[in-house]
């Protein structure tokens, strides 16, 4: 599996690999136990990532659809970016949110939605993500 530029099974691999490891009472690696504790906090994924026909499903956003595996990526990447505190000044933004909710979980859900919409407006204007407009949006949210 290339680090960097996993295929899409390769990430979904990951996450149903590392809960089935967990379900087992298996030794994890420190990325495992982080996408552990990120399944954990979305116990909607549990069945699915027991179940055999995963890595060939489709989640549509024109039917409503939300990818779980794009979910829990998302949150294994702002968990990195907190980590790092990169890019600078999420860390603070993360938690003034986790503060105003007196959890964690929906401050990242503020973020995950941040991070989505600058991947999106990357991918639809063909340019990397703008990192500057992520952070702002994050502030925003810290803000209101």
């Amino acid at each position: 599996m290339s680090l960097f530029n996993p295929t899409r099974d390769q990430a979904r691999l990951f996450f149903i690999d590392a809960w089935r490891k967990h379900i087992g009472k298996n030794v994890l690696t420190p990325l495992e136990i982080q996408a552990v504790d990120i399944v954990q906090s979305h116990p909607e994924y549990h069945a699915l990532l027991q179940a055999g026909d995963v890595l060939q499903r489709d989640w549509s956003p024109e039917s409503g659809e939300l990818n779980p595996f794009l979910h829990l990526s998302l949150h294994l990447a702002i968990a990195e970016q907190l980590q790092i505190n990169q890019p600078p000044g999420i860390r603070e933004a993360f938690e003034t949110l986790r503060d105003r909710y007196g959890d964690p979980h929906p401050a990242l859900h503020d973020i995950l939605e941040c991070l989505g919409e600058s991947l999106w407006t990357a991918q639809q204007n063909k340019c990397p993500p703008d990192g500057e407009a992520y952070l702002a949006c994050i502030q925003r949210k810290a803000q209101q």
